[in-house]
């Protein structure tokens, strides 16, 4: 055991996990196929088969199982039973995205005066009326009172004179010679003024102390301008989750065009953005050799809450991800899920509070990670809300798994998903083009069958879209 953490068996509060995990794992009647509704406790893939191929077959989860855990895990370390990050006091300017953590109560009646909600006159008792020399304008203080027969002119969200009946607007009014305001017709017809003609009232939108939106809430734009008005200068809220990306590999380069057995790395630029739209705020990006003792030195000095590495988690001769787990007494919560492409993804708890999401190297199979693991465990510690589930009927037929959950890049056409080529574990092409994947089932999807679908952030036009 080091000094980074207990592994998460280890603490008490980890059992609820655990046990799940556990019974997961062990359960030898896992149905041969099929899966409830988009979102259900067991949608997506048994059980992989004892024959299966891959590393720690036995501890395999389903693709939805492998979801809840992730889900869960927060709620079981050492902090707060929401599994939220603790609410900070955020400036406006920095806000959006976030989730409210306090309630957002009215500071100030809104409007706090009187207002004219029109350019015109405001004019007091029935017209014609004398028009006093000096306008109101927005901004400016409180105005000498009207007395019946008077007008001045007014602008848009200035405060309105005491004693003011109404606000006629400019279109409605006519000054004569001897500076006197009269009505004009509309539509041949005399217009008429009615007390309160054209004014917001003071406290309209809400009272002081009024609850105008519950914790919970995710801040948009509208949000914030709200929040402004209603007098904040800073919110309550959930912080992003700071994560940090490991790109495994000695194969790599940054630049250039692939040469004598080098590639580009696609994952260096693809997961930052990604991690962003999902909420993280992305606070290290490095390149790591096939190094164990390197990758152990990163690992051990990063105080992210969210630790993402790309390949290694395989067991061949340079994957150092399960030693270097082990190593640091880590707490494995998903060790393999039955997902094509991406069955070797794991997640683990590293320390108190900080998750490893360990990425297939393939870029394909990364992104499959990135929404089975890194999404919902991102969701639940900034506390965003879940995206709701739902399905379309595929225009294809989609070639299944046996065994596996596969997610396939979709692009959304009317009322139909339209499935994509080259969506192999290695390929980005299909999903540079997609709006979203499709969680095929084990067996595979006939023509017109409703399928889950997972939207992608920047598609979905979500909020969650933060690339900065």
């Amino acid at each position: 055991m080091t000094a980074q953490g207990t592994r998460a068996g280890e603490d008490a509060d980890d059992l609820d996990v655990e046990e799940a995990l556990a019974l997961v794992n062990e359960r030898p009647d896992r149905p041969a196929g099929g899966r409830t509704p988009a979102g259900g406790p067991h949608s997506g893939a048994p059980h992989q088969p004892p024959h299966a191929h891959h590393r720690a077959h036995h501890r395999a989860v389903t693709w939805a199982e492998a979801r809840t855990v992730a889900e869960r895990a927060p709620r079981h370390g050492a902090g707060s039973r929401t599994g939220h990050l603790p609410p900070v006091a955020v400036p406006l300017a920095s806000a959006l995205g976030l989730t409210l953590a306090a309630p957002l109560d009215a500071l100030i009646d809104l409007p706090s005066f009187d207002t004219s909600a029109m350019d015109g006159w405001a004019v007091s008792g029935p017209g014609p009326w004398e028009i006093r020399e000096e306008g109101v304008l927005a901004g400016h203080a409180g105005h000498a009172p009207l007395t019946d027969g008077e007008a001045v002119r007014i602008a848009t969200g200035a405060r309105v004179p005491p004693d003011t009946t109404a606000v006629l607007r400019s279109e409605h009014g006519r000054p004569d010679e001897q500076g006197r305001l009269h009505i004009t017709a509309v539509d041949r017809a005399p217009h008429t003024v009615t007390p309160g003609q054209d004014i917001r009232p003071r406290g309209q939108e809400c009272r002081s102390g009024d609850h105008l939106l519950p914790v919970g809430t995710l801040v948009t734009p509208p949000v914030l301008g709200m929040a402004a008005a209603a007098g904040y200068d800073t919110l309550t809220a959930v912080p992003r989750p700071r994560a940090a990306v490991f790109v495994l590999g000695d194969e790599l380069l940054g630049e250039g065009l692939p040469h004598d057995g080098l590639i580009r790395d696609a994952l260096g630029p693809l997961l930052p953005p990604w991690l962003r739209a999902l909420g993280a705020e992305v606070v290290d990006v490095r390149r790591v050799g096939d190094d164990e003792q390197a990758l152990y030195k990163a690992i051990t000095a990063c105080d992210a809450e969210v630790i993402v590495t790309t390949g290694g988690t395989a067991a061949g001769p340079v994957d150092h991800v399960h030693p270097t787990l082990r190593r640091i007494g880590a707490g494995l919560l998903v060790d393999g899920v039955a997902v094509r492409p991406g069955h070797p993804m794991l997640l683990a708890r590293t320390k108190d509070d900080q998750y490893l999401v360990g990425l297939p190297g393939n870029p394909l199979a990364a992104v499959s990670g990135l929404l089975t693991l890194a999404e919902p465990l991102l969701r639940i510690l900034a506390a965003r809300p879940a995206p709701e589930p739902y399905t379309l009927p595929l225009r294809d037929a989609v070639q299944g798994h046996p065994y596996d959950t596969r997610l396939i890049p979709v692009v959304l056409r009317g009322d139909r998903a339209l499935p994509l080529l080259y969506n192999g574990p290695a390929m980005l092409r299909g999903v540079a083009a997609a709006d979203a994947l499709a969680v095929v089932p084990p067996g595979g999807a006939r023509p017109g069958e409703e399928t889950e679908l997972l939207d992608l952030p920047w598609a979905s036009g979500g909020i969650g879209v933060c690339f900065t």
